[in-house]
């Protein structure tokens, strides 16, 4: 029986709501055992197989009233799924833990439902279980499996002469926080592209083809993670800021709120692109676009020199 539009979790109870959230996620040919039992069965074929596990906490990293249940479903698998990509394989399947609030509108965990799995389908990944508990706020716990069939990209890869590069949006969502957080909702392609990011799902299995010799998504920051992969390399990393053509949208928000609209792109997250390394310039495949190079040192520089903006989110 449907469950009523002004039900919470405490009417539907754990298993209720189970019984709905089953029937929004398909399974793969990769399931052998999908929800239902104590835990999945998966076939995998050939490669290396890959994990991740990322948190979603409410009011950490999103505000129901900034984003849809749907919107935040989308947001959870991507973080998730562009994990993966950065590895240079392909997710094929995903577990959810939710922690909520007994009042939450069971609504609310239907539509996470879906956006969850509009996103996975979108490389072909399977949800193959969770768990549900109650919490004072939403929770979301996910662990994604995959695999690469070639040598995964490590980050410690980048060698002095090596070339890096950029694939994917970067700094919209970054502008479309700083819209939400002054109480606005425009330029609206900025909020939405923080509502709902668009990672470049194909590139990564595409660069550890071509070559890439370092690999990171761009979660925290541009800067932030170039210095992951500049750490964990034992290099240095210079970017290139007149390598950014700065979109309109970013003017906008930048004129609005008095600031330079390139410290979107460098110190921004959450659009997921992803940033790698190249032996050669030739190596670079096209839809990336070279922004800087790795040089002997430690650290990231901005034109040689050291950054004075914001590089990139800090979760404590």
């Amino acid at each position: 029986m449907p469950i009523p539009a002004d039900a919470t979790l405490a009417d539907v109870g754990e298993f209720g709501l189970i019984d709905e959230l089953v029937g929004l996620f398909p399974q793969g040919e990769q399931v052998l055992v999908g929800p239902g039992d104590d835990a999945a069965v998966l076939r995998v074929r050939t490669g290396h197989v890959v994990v991740s596990t990322d948190l979603v906490v409410e009011g950490r990293h999103f505000r129901r009233d900034w984003a849809s249940a749907e919107d935040v479903g989308h947001r959870a698998a991507a973080q998730n799924l562009s994990d993966v990509n950065a590895m240079g394989g392909r997710a094929g399947s995903l577990t959810i833990g939710l922690a909520a609030p007994a009042d939450l509108p069971a609504r609310w965990a239907l539509d996470f439902a879906r956006g969850f799995a509009d996103e996975c389908s979108l490389v072909g990944a399977s949800v193959v279980g969770g768990d549900l508990t109650r919490a004072d706020q939403v929770v979301i716990a996910v662990t994604v499996i995959g695999a690469c069939t070639q040598s995964p990209v490590l980050r410690s890869g980048a060698r002095p002469g090596d070339v890096l590069a950029i694939t994917g949006r970067q700094g919209w969502s970054a502008g479309g926080l700083a819209v939400l957080g002054r109480g606005f909702r425009s330029p609206r392609v900025l909020v939405e592209a923080y509502r709902r990011p668009e990672p470049p799902y194909a590139a990564g299995p595409v660069a550890a083809e071509a070559g890439a010799t370092a690999m990171i998504d761009v979660s925290d920051g541009l800067l932030a993670d170039a210095g992951h992969l500049a750490a964990r390399s034992g290099v240095a990393i210079d970017v290139h800021a007149a390598a950014f053509e700065v979109p309109e949208p970013l003017h906008a928000v930048g004129a609005a709120l008095n600031a330079d609209p390139l410290q979107f792109v460098l110190g921004g997250g959450d659009d997921h692109a992803l940033l790698a390394t190249f032996e050669h310039v030739e190596d670079v495949p096209p839809g990336w676009a070279v922004i800087g190079e790795v040089v002997a040192g430690e650290g990231v520089t901005v034109d040689g020199a050291a950054y004075d903006g914001p590089t990139g989110w800090t979760h404590f």
